[in-house]
């Protein structure tokens, strides 16, 4: 059995999605790390101590751990901020290797873990596996980047990992397409769903038991509160709706994140007092994983508007839900979604276009059809299929020397 050293550096796996830093890198680690566990594989996770009351060493499950480590302040950072502190971070996590056995891999999760991991890999001879989870340069082409540095940084990783796991062939060639990276080192490893929460159920219950209206059409939205999820497309999707004489609310899951997320919160409430539809738009909380599944049930369609996406666990979690899904043409999206089957594709940033696929997917003589569908494909994606990859990719590097560079 192996034993793997996760870095999660800028967000615990154990922080709540879908606020601040915490999103889908959050669920991909914690949930990747329990299905290891489960193998019967060792997993420590080292993330950044944001918080002095968190233990030193947290206990998930049998086989799997979480660290925090001190590194800057014990306090919630800005992602500028969160830079200069990876080498404390790195040196903490090599004294930890030193004082108790080095792993048998690093798997590294975002650019600033990657930084970490690359580091400790020449430092201590351990194989590099990684997962950008984000990119610069496919940000920057679908939307904006933050720093030509990072972009630079990304490519140095992309040049010394040993491999680097893609959620889809689409992430794969942009891995090749943006940073020239070696064929033969990406790995696609697609991501999972815990099927035991997310799980098709009957919507009415679950519209009761949440303290719906059980009449409107509930659109849904679930994730962090910036641009890049494009969250205002799905509040101007609402206004068209009612604008057409649809009956239709939307419920928005999550807070702000990142430097432009207050403001998104702002526009947000802005916008929907000055469209009228104030009665019709539910602000909620982040939500944990059994209650998040909930609002899956109850909503005749979840909307995935972002601008860039490399996976979009969202819409897989609300597709073994057996909710439809409108989504953005980006990324993951594009393997997730098959059109008029689980949901539809829109390649345009149009509200009138993301209300028509709206109407189809809610419509009496399709909508039973593709929640069917939707469960099936979803059932393709479990997270120990997932582990059961990344555990033989480990034995595979452990066999063979680390590249140089």
């Amino acid at each position: 059995m192996a034993r793997l050293c996760v870095l999660s550096y800028h967000t615990s796996p154990l922080a709540q999605p879908g606020t601040g830093d915490g999103g889908g890198m959050n669920v991909y680690v914690r949930e990747l790390s329990s299905a290891l566990a489960r193998l019967g594989h060792e997993v420590d996770v080292y993330t950044r101590r944001d918080n002095a009351r968190a233990r030193d060493v947290e206990a998930v499950e049998p086989g799997f751990r979480v660290h925090h480590v001190t590194a800057g302040p014990a306090a919630p950072l800005g992602r500028g901020e969160l830079a200069d502190h990876v080498r404390e971070f790195t040196d903490a996590v090599a004294t930890s290797f030193r004082s108790s056995g080095k792993p048998d891999a690093i798997h590294a999760n975002y650019w600033l873990s990657g930084l970490a991991g690359h580091r400790l890999k020449h430092e201590m001879n351990i194989p590099l596996i990684m997962t950008f989870h984000t990119l610069e340069r496919v940000k920057a082409d679908h939307f904006e980047g933050e720093s030509e540095e990072r972009a630079f940084q990304e490519a140095a990783i992309f040049a010394c990992a040993d491999a680097v796991l893609a959620s889809c062939e689409v992430e794969a060639e942009q891995f090749v397409r943006f940073y020239n990276a070696e064929r033969s080192r990406v790995h696609i490893v697609p991501l999972g769903v815990e099927h035991a929460f997310f799980a098709p159920g009957y919507r009415p219950q679950a519209r009761r038991a949440l303290g719906l209206d059980a009449d409107k059409t509930l659109l849904l939205f679930v994730g962090r509160l910036q641009a890049l999820k494009g969250v205002d497309l799905a509040l101007e999707t609402l206004i068209e709706l009612r604008a057409r004489g649809r009956n239709a609310m939307l419920a928005i899951i999550g807070g702000p994140s990142g430097a432009d997320g207050r403001n998104t919160l702002a526009q947000l409430h802005e916008r929907v007092a000055a469209a009228g539809v104030i009665e019709h738009v539910s602000f909620v909380a982040p939500q944990a994983h059994q209650l998040l599944s909930s609002w899956m049930r109850a909503a005749d369609v979840t909307l995935v508007p972002s601008r860039s996406e490399s996976f979009g666990l969202v819409a897989l979690e609300s597709s073994a839900c057996g909710t439809p899904v409108v989504a953005s043409e980006v990324g993951g999206l594009i393997t997730l979604i098959e059109p008029g089957v689980n949901g539809f594709l829109v390649p345009a940033r149009d509200p009138g276009a993301w209300a028509n696929a709206v109407e189809v997917a809610i419509d009496p003589a399709t909508t039973t059809a593709m929640s069917n569908s939707a469960v099936l494909l979803a059932r393709r994606y479990t997270w120990r299929s997932a582990a059961l990859s990344l555990a033989s990719l480990t034995d595979q590097l452990s066999l063979s020397g680390l590249v140089h560079c």
